[in-house]
């Protein structure tokens, strides 16, 4: 159930390699845009591959951790949801800008839609470890408001304002 934040570790330990290893002389905007891709290509691309097999190769075990009944075409959908924002977030490696406003505001409505359905089957008793705790707060809460931020800082020395 620790996946989510697994990933986002893995994610600032790939940031501050590649800090480290720049020759480049760091600003706040070069920060800004290299967190945003690690955190862009990580935790919404190789999360979203990881959900995706998660949802499909082990659909019964993934439906039990999250409260569900195992077998719903539903489950198949969110797999599908979850590939298409994984290859969005490893797409962002090539694509910048506009393409990553975009997928990380589409990932950021998606997961947090989901927190939001997960809270209201908490209300009704529903805690199962992919429903709740660390995978509701880190993974559906704090990494898609943590990605706004990001991209509302990149946003502000990337997009030319209009008068």
């Amino acid at each position: 159930t620790m996946i989510p934040v697994y990933v986002f570790f893995a994610a600032l330990l790939a940031f501050f390699i590649h800090e480290a290893l720049t020759k480049q002389p760091r600003t706040f905007a070069s920060i800004v845009t290299n967190l945003l891709m690690y955190i862009l290509v990580f935790n919404v691309g190789l999360m979203g591959l990881l959900a995706f097999v998660s949802h499909t190769t082990y659909a019964a075990q993934t439906a039990e951790q999250i409260g569900w009944q195992p077998g719903s075409p539903f489950q198949t959908e969110i797999a599908m949801a979850n590939l298409a924002f994984g290859v969005l977030g490893i797409l962002c490696l090539f694509f910048r800008q506009g393409f990553w406003l975009a997928t990380g505001l589409g990932y950021a409505v998606f997961v947090l839609g989901a927190a939001y359905v997960h809270i209201q089957q908490i209300k009704l008793g529903d805690e199962a470890p992919y429903n709740s705790g660390i995978f509701l707060w880190g993974g559906d809460v704090g990494i898609p408001i943590l990605i706004l931020i990001l991209l509302g800082i990149y946003s502000l020395f990337t997009f030319p304002r209009s008068r």
